[in-house]
């Protein structure tokens, strides 16, 4: 189910996949998470401004992603080389998925994925049964900063307290 712009609604159980990843190329995706939250960070490419601090960004706030079990995977279409680059360039350490062949399936599965023949620059965030707990749509030359994820990662938190009493 997809909300009024095209995204992924809450409640939709993620479409499953696995993409190369940085750093090594191995196939990675979310069901390799289960148990714990995932973020999916869609971003357009590698080397553009706001992609890159959106990235660097999320790296530097990784203690707080850490503090709610949080795995964080960056999604774009560009090959796995460009990533291995731009990892090492920005200092970005978690995985970045090459949804390069078949170009974008994933992000168009997600719904993030734009005329332009890039993934937008969408987020969403995964409970730890692989259901859609949060998702939003940024305008692409907007940093949606990480905000709005770790309000959803409090809230799925808060749930789980309220479920284990």
């Amino acid at each position: 189910m997809t909300g009024s712009d095209g995204l992924i609604r809450p409640g939709t159980p993620a479409p499953e996949f696995t993409l190369p990843a940085t750093p090594d190329g191995r196939r990675t995706g979310p069901a390799q998470f289960r148990g714990r939250p995932v973020v999916l960070a869609f971003y357009p490419a590698d080397w553009s401004p706001v992609c890159g601090d959106q990235m660097a960004l999320y790296q530097a706030a990784m203690p707080e992603f850490e503090r709610y079990d949080a795995t964080v995977l960056g999604i774009s279409v560009d090959s796995l080389w460009s990533h291995r680059a731009f990892a090492e360039a920005r200092g970005v350490r978690f995985p970045l998925l090459s949804d390069f062949e078949p170009k974008g399936e994933v992000a168009r599965g997600y719904g993030a994925y734009t005329p332009q023949g890039q993934a937008g620059r969408a987020l969403v965030v995964l409970d730890p049964a692989g259901t859609v707990a949060w998702s939003y749509l940024s305008p692409a030359e907007v940093n949606p900063g990480a905000d709005g994820i770790l309000d959803a990662l409090e809230q799925l938190g808060t749930e789980r307290q309220v479920m284990t009493r």
